[in-house]
């Protein structure tokens, strides 16, 4: 574990990574029309620390980008060991979930977020240094990193989903709630009874909460309290005296409201240069989307606003998708009851959704294939995954290199492959035929699976080349009089 603490809010986070040379200050002046978030994307394309620009021109507030660009800063937000990787990351954030259990979050009556506020007439979403992220995006983007807390009308269920927030006036949040996402769900509830949708923005908070609210948990399963599971204590929250929902206490901005859930008022939001490296959406009349109408703000004294650039791979967008998707799979993957998994790795450069890897001990005839099929019926493999391969335990998920050689030398395309020709996917998919929208039915995809295991009943299995245990473990020990560069 690390020195350090777990941050319970982005402020110790920041302090954390600072202390750890993860952050730089930016202080020349930055505008946030498109130079912001350039220089960030620029900044993560070549693995640089995390930025925080505290010269936004026209405004006050500092914004935070390029949190989580790097596995050490996710495994600062997680109390890690900053040298963990992503397969390091994920079996922790696995085994806090299902070993220790979900942690249902504190009730408290006060806290930072409390200490200023807009109401009514005085809300102003432009206050803030809101960012336009590329040329051709409909508008500035408040929600990135932001997470939209809503209430299941029947059960009580609250979820937390990271989903893209533009601007489309100052009281006014266009929502991108994709089909069969838990806010979506919820929508459908609330346009059934008649009634407007209490929804909340949050930015900031948990730095656990963008890692949370960005990956894929069953329907039911609050992410407050897997945010609790993560840092080992509850997050506190404060019942909102406006909307009814959980807020946390030390989020840095929380936009409160109401979605009408009636079609007919939705309005045009888009497009967005989204993860995949694509534009996604169109600000046309007929794609219109649900709205937040923004009745109150809340936020710290001098809050920070945080970002991210979203755009092709690897941003944090990615990264942070990439660990928290090998996470859950993971975590699905042993609920599940499959035997003998001994990595999983989703990978950042396949926008850290689409390709999985599975490394497993295989235990009978057909175990790679129980190992795949299983990924694909997770909650988390269902929606868009187009390909697992799946590895003997010689190789870790992660060892691309190994992948590589298992797929040329243990693979067989006729004998090893199945096709699912049709499959769940998401309309930000830019392999979609480009009719395809947002309201469109046939968001289906094929999915591969790739068994690169040996096959487990082959009496004559291939011998491969080992090298001598005794001998490496003397050489070893004799490292430091060869003068190389690298540890072994």
């Amino acid at each position: 574990m690390s020195e350090y603490p777990i941050p319970k809010d982005m402020r110790e986070f920041i302090e954390i990574c600072e202390k750890e040379g993860e952050l730089k200050r930016i202080t020349a002046e930055v505008d946030w029309n498109l130079e912001l978030s350039h220089i960030a994307k620029l900044n993560e394309e070549r693995s640089g620390p995390a930025l925080l620009f505290e010269n936004v021109k026209g405004h006050r507030t500092s914004v935070l980008t390029s949190a989580y660009t790097k596995t050490s800063r996710v495994a600062i937000a997680l109390g890690m060991e900053r040298s963990a990787g992503i397969m390091d990351i994920a079996r922790e954030w696995m085994e806090r979930v299902t070993k220790g259990g979900l942690i249902k979050p504190k009730k408290v009556g006060d806290g930072p977020i409390l200490e200023n506020k807009m109401e009514g007439d005085d809300v102003n979403l432009s206050a803030f240094p809101v960012p336009k992220f590329y040329p051709q995006d409909g508008g500035r983007y408040f929600g990135t990193t932001a997470y939209l807390v809503t209430r299941d009308p029947e059960t009580d269920f609250v979820n937390c989903g990271v989903y893209r927030m533009q601007i489309l006036d100052d009281k006014s949040l266009g929502l991108q709630l994709l089909k069969g996402k838990d806010a979506e769900v919820m929508l459908n509830k609330y346009r059934e009874i008649g009634e407007p949708m209490p929804a909340t923005a949050v930015i900031g908070g948990p730095p656990l909460g963008f890692l949370v609210g960005s990956t894929l948990v069953p329907y039911g399963t609050s992410e407050y309290e897997v945010m609790g599971a993560l840092q080992g204590e509850p997050v506190e929250i404060i019942q909102s005296d406006l909307t009814g929902l959980p807020i946390p206490a030390n989020a840095e901005i929380v936009a409160e409201g109401y979605v009408d859930p009636n079609p007919e008022n939705f309005r045009p939001e888009g497009p967005f240069g989204e993860y995949t490296g694509y534009y996604s959406g169109k600000a046309q009349e007929e794609f219109p989307k649900p709205w937040l109408k923004v009745e109150r703000v809340l936020y710290r004294n001098n809050p920070i606003f945080w970002s991210t650039t979203v755009g092709r791979p690897v941003t944090d967008t990615h990264m942070v998708q990439s660990i928290n998707r090998t996470a859950e799979l993971w975590t699905q993957l042993q609920r599940m009851g499959v035997p003998g998994i001994q990595s999983v790795y989703i990978l950042p450069e396949s926008t850290g959704r689409f390709w999985a890897v599975i490394s497993i001990k295989q235990m009978y005839p057909g175990h790679g294939r129980h190992a795949g099929l299983a990924a694909f019926a997770t909650v988390l493999g269902n929606y868009g995954m187009k390909g697992v391969i799946v590895v003997d335990e010689d190789i870790r998920a992660d060892d691309l290199p190994r992948v590589w050689w298992a797929l040329s030398t243990r693979y067989n395309p006729v004998e090893d492959t199945e096709i699912i020709k049709k499959g769940r996917s998401t309309p930000l998919d830019p392999s979609l035929p480009a009719h395809t929208d947002y309201y469109d039915h046939r968001l289906l995809v094929s999915r591969i699976l790739m068994d690169a295991t040996t096959p487990y009943e082959w009496q004559r299995k291939p011998t491969v080349i080992e090298l001598d245990k005794e001998i490496l473990e003397k050489i070893k020990q004799r490292w430091g009089e060869f003068g190389l560069n690298f540890s072994i």
